[in-house]
């Protein structure tokens, strides 16, 4: 009860700090998110503006691998723009489904990426989540990978982030940010849910 009352009295000194640019920044996550679920392409130009915002935020909350994980994100998102638009003007059938062979090398290297990350997180920086943030950030690591190469799983890699980041962003008292990854996760199931059905209508 005390935690829940904590939860929203934070929550609600939150909502009266969050400046216009923070605002922006949630808003334009939501709706790349929503543009990916529904397989369109401008979800890229968007998600650019949303990273360059929540790079901010994450840094100033010393949230490191969270930080350096948009620079990448950056990068993927002016790849996942082109790598789009090519498969676009080739071909119909974009999306693909993981082999098992491939499920388990991407497994192992998330799990790889996670220790890695970890231990470069404890050893040279002063946060207190070294492996928590490590393993948030591999996974969305490979899981951008699949998104930009238009991997259907991409979207339950995407759901267990997003479950994880929830008591992560609590804990930072982040709570604006642990809602939209609230919401991220419902929409994470409906781009999955979408994408199958796209996946299955290209077979056919």
């Amino acid at each position: 009860m005390i935690i829940a009352s904590s939860f929203w009295f934070s929550l609600i000194q939150q909502f009266q700090n969050t400046s216009f640019f923070e605002w922006l920044g949630l808003v334009t996550t939501l709706i790349c998110i929503f543009l990916a679920v529904k397989n369109n392409i401008w979800n890229w130009p968007v998600s650019i503006i949303s990273i360059i915002i929540s790079s901010y935020v994450f840094f100033e909350s010393k949230l490191y691998g969270d930080f350096a994980l948009q620079i990448y994100f950056l990068g993927t998102a002016f790849y996942g723009w082109y790598f789009w638009l090519k498969n676009k003007k080739e071909s119909e059938k974009q999306i693909y489904s993981l082999k098992t062979k491939e499920w388990a090398i991407s497994i192992l290297s998330v799990a790889l990426l996670s220790y890695l990350l970890g231990l470069f997180l404890d050893t040279y920086t002063d946060t207190d989540v070294p492996f928590s943030d490590g393993f948030c950030t591999a996974l969305s690591f490979v899981a951008q990978i699949m998104l930009s190469r238009k991997i259907i799983q991409n979207w339950l890699l995407w759901i267990v982030v997003d479950l994880c980041y929830i008591p992560l962003y609590v804990y930072k008292n982040l709570n604006l940010y642990a809602i939209l990854y609230a919401i991220l996760v419902a929409m994470a199931l409906m781009g999955y849910l979408n994408w199958r059905k796209i996946y299955h209508e290209q077979r056919n």
